[in-house]
């Protein structure tokens, strides 16, 4: 009997590492997840044990390759940006894989941002707010200045999709997607390698740049394989919907963040923007993608885990919880703002938050939960229509932890009545880009409907509310 030929990708987030098995029509055919321990680098900072992810991919792979019902076609990586892996002359790992958490020396940066126009001037040429080890590029400066001995050693540099792809394909590039994720390397007005890696002699570390799609027919075991040289997960996300909408449109991808990504804006990035957290990505195609970001994930747990404890409620109590407009117009009832928020600055946006939260005012759980969804919400559409912009986009898709929170899709669709909002139970989004770049294929409209339960969230009825 003939193998059924498949698609392989390994989807790498921070937290969980996953294999996902797809076949030729893009059914997933199984799924394995990981959680691996960290190690700690050189000054004890916790990083990513490379040698462990890379013994479970093997492990992984050679599962695959041996089991006499499939045949790899295709192979592809989606992991989380902001992270280099630096190879010596012998293409050999010459540092520790950072953490893009770790600690960027202030007086460092000081002197990286004055030799390159300041602060301001550089964060709008780069289009992404200056974060340290956040914008992955200033890890190379930090080496060189810090770390001389380690620097020496270092002869390429690989973004983190492109190393696991190097892996198995032995080619070594540099896609759009990683360079264009907040690294401080591409100056997006000259479309081109910003000045400062030529000025520190850095620019020829990094290989060749390619289109996201780009693949290498490589021979692993018995198997020819198109190995693809892999994708930021966040423009990965994108992907799937590019395929399906046949007009623009907005994805909301929430968790931890929340980031807001609208493939049809195009415009510079403002410095009004930038203060208020907005930036630039670069899609599959080296196109400019805006986007606005919200430490939104962070902020519900925060405020849930204070809700829970003044009501004496167990964690996943608010899961349970349906939409309810007597409770929405009680909790909206209220004047002035009631809460205070940790992570979010709402006056950023030109809203006002309370000096402090006093959750005596609230009757029950329900209440101070549906008053801060509103605040919440308040702030969550005011991000959302910066990366809007002058587009026109009408349509958004929300998916990630955010899109099964009844009450947070219900509130945000009130506040946004003229915006067609979509919410979708899709947790293979990043997963199932990286397969439609390496596979080259394209899905038609309704395909995420009908395999992934995506639906039109319209609470029409409540409008007057």
């Amino acid at each position: 009997m003939a193998k059924q030929e498949i698609t392989a990708i390994f989807d790498i987030g921070k937290t969980n590492k996953k294999f996902f098995l797809f076949d030729n029509d893009l059914n997933e055919i199984s799924r394995e997840y990981t959680r691996l321990e960290q190690i700690e680098d050189e000054d004890g900072f916790p990083t990513e044990d490379l040698k462990s992810l890379e013994a479970w991919m093997k492990d992984c792979m050679d599962k695959t390759i041996s089991n006499p019902d499939y045949g790899i076609k295709h192979l592809n990586f989606s992991t989380y940006g902001a992270s280099l892996v630096h190879l010596d002359k012998n293409n050999d790992i010459a540092t520790h894989f950072y953490n893009y958490l770790k600690p960027f020396p202030e007086e460092l940066l000081e002197e990286f941002l004055e030799k390159n126009g300041g602060q301001r001037d550089f964060a709008i040429d780069s289009s992404s707010p200056v974060m340290g080890m956040l914008n992955s590029g200033l890890q190379l400066y930090f080496l060189k200045y810090r770390k001389p001995e380690l620097f020496a050693k270092i002869r390429h540099t690989l973004h983190f999709p492109q190393y696991l792809s190097y892996l198995y394909s032995g080619k070594m590039v540099t896609d759009y997607t990683s360079l264009g994720c907040h690294t401080g390397l591409w100056n997006f007005k000259e479309k081109k390698y910003h000045q400062w890696l030529a000025d520190e002699n850095i620019t020829g570390l990094f290989p060749e740049l390619v289109t996201s799609n780009t693949f290498f027919p490589t021979q692993i075991g018995s198997h020819t394989i198109d190995v693809g040289v892999g994708v930021h997960d966040s423009s990965s996300a994108l992907i799937p919907y590019l395929n399906v909408s046949p007009e623009p449109f907005m994805l909301i991808s929430t968790g931890t963040w929340s980031i807001c990504m609208n493939y049809y804006n195009n415009d510079p990035l403002t410095k009004s923007e930038l203060d208020k957290d907005c930036l630039t990505f670069m899609g599959m195609d080296g196109r400019s993608v805006k986007a606005s970001r919200l430490f939104l994930g962070e902020e519900h747990k925060e405020q849930i885990r204070a809700l829970y404890a003044h009501y004496n409620l167990s964690l996943g109590y608010y899961k349970k919880l349906r939409f309810n407009p007597e409770i929405y117009a009680r909790a909206k009832s209220h004047e002035g703002k009631m809460f205070h928020f940790k992570y979010l600055k709402p006056e950023v946006y030109g809203l006002q938050q309370a000096d402090v939260t006093d959750l005596s005012v609230f009757e029950t759980f329900e209440e101070a939960y549906y008053r801060f969804l509103i605040e919440l919400c308040e702030i969550q559409v005011a991000s959302a229509k910066l990366a809007i912009g002058s587009s026109g986009v009408d349509k958004i898709y929300i998916d990630g932890g955010f899109s099964a929170n009844d009450m947070f899709v219900h509130i945000l669709n009130i506040l946004m009545p003229d915006w067609k909002i979509y919410i979708t139970d899709f947790a293979l989004g990043t997963a199932l880009g990286a397969a439609l770049l390496v596979s080259n294929r394209k899905i038609e409209p309704g395909f995420l409907a009908n395999k992934y339960n995506t639906k039109m969230h319209q609470p029409t009825s409540l409008s007057s509310l």
